[in-house]
């Protein structure tokens, strides 16, 4: 427990200080989302007067972070200008959304890369393994964005999957059973652009953990005792194989965080990228503010839930922690 807690206060600290560089590179920038207001004739200089005051935009920076600081304690996380809401009431479904498109890609790439691993492993050097890391070399080598390129071109050509976004016209009055299916098909693209490159990569590890895990003696030893093939591998080695994997889980699933950002924009997928990108064009900043820390809370959760898996997984680890 004192491991977890630990882990905990350093990603509040790490937020923390997220936050605070996110608000100071946004204030560095010139301008602010009021200049935009100013062009327009139809808005008075009394409330632009109201707006600066309202939320300290003419106060230091260091001032504006600890008004932005204390009202997020208090559960506020400010009004958006470009959409003329509080910022609450558009970050909730956008984070839902970035959620689900990284879950299912980070199923995907589990499911299928340590299965894959394993399978290759086991036929070390056949024509099976070898067609296996040609095509890992190849999706390493091929930028995510570029694949979601290739796959809309694809499904503009053959009108097999849907161009973009996340739901079909007429989605609403739909039976929840039509629902599901037609959102399976819009997370097809993105899914698979994000997923590909990280199977290609995990494979190969896991790949490799077997086979030196294949090479140690404890697996002669269990030979020689006439232990069951299957459960040498399947219950021993792949155990051993696996822990490793484990301290990986958290950067993954946090890189396909970052990776989805961009992926949401090429898929016109309504989610937390493309949000954060109108918000940073518009100097939205408590729209922008808040996409980060609802991002870097997801981030660092990732990174807890592979630590507390490690520690479950790695005696040493609880021992370590422990002292």
């Amino acid at each position: 427990m004192k491991y977890i807690a630990r882990r905990i206060v350093t990603a509040v600290f790490l937020l923390l200080a997220m936050s605070f560089l996110t608000f100071m590179l946004m204030r560095l920038t010139p301008g602010n989302y009021l200049d935009t207001l100013r062009l327009d004739p139809q808005v008075s200089a009394e409330t632009l007067a109201h707006y600066e005051k309202l939320y300290h935009l003419n106060d230091p920076a260091f001032m504006q972070y600890g008004y932005w600081l204390t009202n997020l304690l208090r559960g506020e996380m400010g009004y958006s200008f470009y959409y003329n809401v509080p910022v609450v009431n558009i970050i909730g479904g956008r984070i839902w959304n970035t959620f689900v498109l990284s879950l299912c890609a980070f199923l995907v790439t589990w499911l299928l890369a340590i299965p894959l691993g394993v399978w290759a492993a086991l036929r070390r050097n056949r024509f099976s393994d070898r067609l296996v890391q040609v095509l890992s070399y190849v999706f390493l080598s091929l930028p995510g964005f570029f694949v979601a390129m290739i796959f809309l071109f694809w499904a503009s050509q053959t009108g097999i999957l849907p161009l973009g976004g996340m739901h079909s016209p007429g989605y609403a009055v739909w039976p929840w059973w039509r629902q599901w299916l037609d959102l399976g098909a819009h997370l097809v693209i993105p899914t698979a652009a994000l997923s590909l490159g990280s199977v290609a990569a995990l494979q190969r590890i896991m790949r490799g953990n077997m086979l030196e895990e294949l090479g140690k003696q404890y697996v002669l030893a269990a030979r020689a005792k006439g232990l069951p093939e299957n459960r040498i591998i399947y219950v021993h080695v792949l155990r051993n194989a696996l822990n490793p994997l484990i301290t990986l889980l958290g950067y993954e699933f946090a890189g396909l965080l970052s990776g989805a950002a961009i992926m949401e924009i090429i898929t016109s997928w309504p989610g937390l990228g493309a949000l954060m990108l109108t918000a940073v064009r518009s100097k939205d900043i408590y729209l922008v503010m808040a996409s980060m820390l609802m991002g870097g809370v997801m981030f660092i959760a990732g990174n807890l839930l592979a630590d507390i898996l490690l520690a479950k997984a790695d005696p040493r680890i609880r021992a370590e922690s422990a002292v």
